[in-house]
């Protein structure tokens, strides 16, 4: 058993996970787990650089951190940073103020490893399943990029396309500093344009079609099927390996793409962070599941940051 952390580090979000590992029965014992959203990516997609205002939330989370990660004497220490910090122009005074405050560099990761990191974390659970066929096609839908990974006991094929929950919702429904509330028809295929184009990119090295089960993953989906579930508040256990269908993430997202600021943040189970972003997030999961043929999305809670503890562990 070894005692690990893991943070991953995403376009909006900041996440740890303290665990125990244990390698010889495949067991993750959760002893932290925790988000913060931060919104590192603020602005990259137009400017190219990280908001200092973006670094100092990023900061204070890792400063939170650095205290449950001594304080629950974790052995080793990962931190994975993704799309936003790949694209910045300033990277590196992000990697500053990290090492600075946790010791530890973080590791630019590619689309590719983060695919890997995803569907290791995502599917240890499922293989057992046999309720499950195979192969599975896991989708981690991020801020700023969305990875695909296809694969039974291992990673067969994976991309990483630049389609989030951020990135579209900043380059197609922010005019003028504020967001459309609720968005035209126009912005909305705007929207489905540029998540068709990815798909487009995504099948050129992963044949989404050939996928038995779809496996969702990170904020997007797990609010999504928090809604469909109907639940007065967030609940992982609820929501880990929840099943929910196409007609049901239809209406879900009819229904935020129709709503209001206040009509989302009024929804029980909506992060405050996440009320500006989940339409779009939710368009983008719609849009993937028309396009391979998917009845539903098998929804899981573990994910790249599970994943990372594992690579941890050998």
């Amino acid at each position: 058993m070894k005692r690990v952390a893991a943070i991953d580090c995403g376009t909006n979000s900041i996440r740890l996970l303290v665990a125990d590992a244990d390698p010889a029965t495949g067991e993750l014992k959760d002893l932290d787990r925790r988000m913060q959203i931060v919104r590192l990516g603020q602005g990259v997609d137009r400017t190219g650089r990280l908001a200092p205002e973006a670094l100092e939330r990023t900061f204070a989370a890792c400063r939170e951190y650095a205290a449950v990660i001594k304080g629950l004497g974790a052995e080793r220490v990962r931190f994975v940073a993704t799309s936003a910090s790949r694209d910045a122009e300033n990277r590196e005074d992000f990697v500053r103020g990290v090492v600075d405050t946790l010791g530890v560099e973080p590791e630019v990761i590619t689309g590719d490893q983060e695919a890997e990191f995803s569907f290791n974390g995502a599917t240890k659970e499922l293989t057992a399943r046999a309720d499950l066929k195979r192969p599975f096609l896991v989708v981690d839908i991020g801020g700023g990029s969305t990875e695909f990974v296809l694969g039974s006991e291992s990673v067969r094929a994976a991309r990483s396309v630049d389609v989030g929950c951020v990135r579209m919702t900043e380059r197609h429904l922010v005019h003028g500093g504020d967001i459309s509330d609720p968005p035209a028809p126009g912005q909305i295929a705007a929207i489905k344009a540029d998540v068709a184009a990815a798909l487009d990119r995504a099948e050129e090295t992963v044949p989404l079609g050939e996928a038995a089960t779809l496996v969702g993953l990170a904020g997007s989906v797990t609010t999504v099927a928090a809604i469909a579930l109907g639940l007065g508040q967030y609940d992982s256990e609820a929501i880990h390996h929840s099943r929910i269908s196409l007609a049901k993430v239809r209406e879900i997202t009819g229904m935020l793409l129709s709503s209001t600021h206040a009509e989302r943040a009024a929804i029980p189970v909506m992060h405050p962070g996440r009320v500006d972003v989940i339409a779009a997030g939710a368009l983008v999961l719609l849009s993937i599941m028309e396009r391979t043929g998917a009845g539903e999305v098998v929804v899981s809670e573990h994910d790249i940051l599970d994943g990372i503890a594992w690579s941890l562990a050998g």
